[in-house]
């Protein structure tokens, strides 16, 4: 059966960009203002505090693990921070071991930590991240610890397929990360895949998105009326049920029409349209170019998506 967290995670094409082995002593701060990037932080030794896009400060043990699928903005502090206007230590000392200390260089560290950031290489980044929790947040999971220690020894590393490697990497982490926290996620696809009865639906639409589906439909799969399908679903997922499935089918349709293997009518059949003029129709709608002028690869074309196609995918306010 189809995985639709695999599938989002495998779409949005994730490469490290970033990942250093920090530490920090007495007391002191780090900021650093990034332009949306995924983030994540794993606590290898002690604790600290780390607050993230505005949001009130988390205090993190060893094995504590945070993703943010988009980070603008974070600080990290010791337990016991500094004055606040005290300056930020933006430069941290360069340590033999190759990591990197914040306070005291001379001193034991309090903490340490493995931070790190990485891209997603999809032109629909953007809406697919929409459907991800703005902030993962699983404390002591040593699956994850270990996969984060696996991230950081082969990106210190020169060995063959490095980027392949890590790029897999990535995929399992975030996976792993995502289906740990599936209870406490915001609204999105993590935690409609929690709910066991939205999950029969949602793997449906994923596993066979060339069905004409209705309201009905789904809504018997998941053993609800229509309209407790409708209400649960939107609150859980943050969008309608057809919603989601036409901004999935459109995400299927764009990643094939950037293969350019496939005719415009082998796609739209593959998608649930009757025919490539029906399809054709609604894709321009949705994405603001002909699936055409999409497939040619022109660099304006995924930039020129409209604002309610990212929009569709549910309600995410970051910070």
């Amino acid at each position: 059966m189809v995985d639709p967290l695999a599938e989002v995670v495998a779409l949005l094409q994730p490469a490290p960009t970033f990942s250093k082995v920090l530490s920090g002593a007495g007391r002191w701060r780090a900021s650093r203002t990034e332009v949306g990037q995924p983030f994540y932080c794993v606590v290898l030794e002690g604790s600290l505090r780390l607050s993230v896009n505005g949001g009130e400060p988390l205090i993190l043990q060893a094995d504590d693990f945070v993703l943010v699928p988009e980070v603008f903005g974070f600080e990290i502090t010791s337990i016991d921070p500094p004055d606040p206007d005290a300056a930020p230590n933006l430069a941290p000392t360069p340590l033999p071991d190759g990591s990197f200390r914040f306070g005291d260089a001379s001193a034991a560290p309090d903490a340490q930590w493995l931070a790190g950031l990485c891209a997603f290489g999809s032109p629909d980044a953007a809406l697919l991240v929409s459907l991800l929790p703005e902030l993962v947040l699983v404390r002591g999971d040593r699956r994850l610890a270990t996969l984060v220690k696996l991230v950081r020894e082969e990106s210190q590393a020169q060995r063959p397929a490095r980027e392949v490697v890590l790029a897999r990497l990535l995929e399992v982490l975030l996976i792993e990360a995502l289906r740990s926290t599936q209870t406490g996620a915001s609204p999105g696809l993590v935690r409609g895949l929690a709910d066991a009865r939205l999950a029969l639906a949602i793997r449906q639409m994923h596993e066979r998105p060339q069905e004409p589906w209705t309201m009905a439909q789904l809504a018997k799969i998941a053993a609800l009326s229509r309209s407790s399908f409708f209400e649960r679903f939107s609150r859980a997922v943050g969008v309608a049920p057809m919603e989601y499935l036409l901004s999935w089918r459109m995400a299927i349709a764009k990643n094939l029409l950037r293969r350019n293997t496939l005719s415009v009518a082998t796609i739209a059949a593959r998608v649930g349209y009757g025919s490539a003029s029906a399809f054709s129709v609604a894709f321009t709608r949705y994405v603001g170019v002909s699936p055409t002028g999409y497939g040619r690869g022109s660099n304006g074309a995924a930039s020129r998506e409209r604002d309610g196609g990212t929009a569709a995918f549910g309600n995410r306010v970051s910070g």
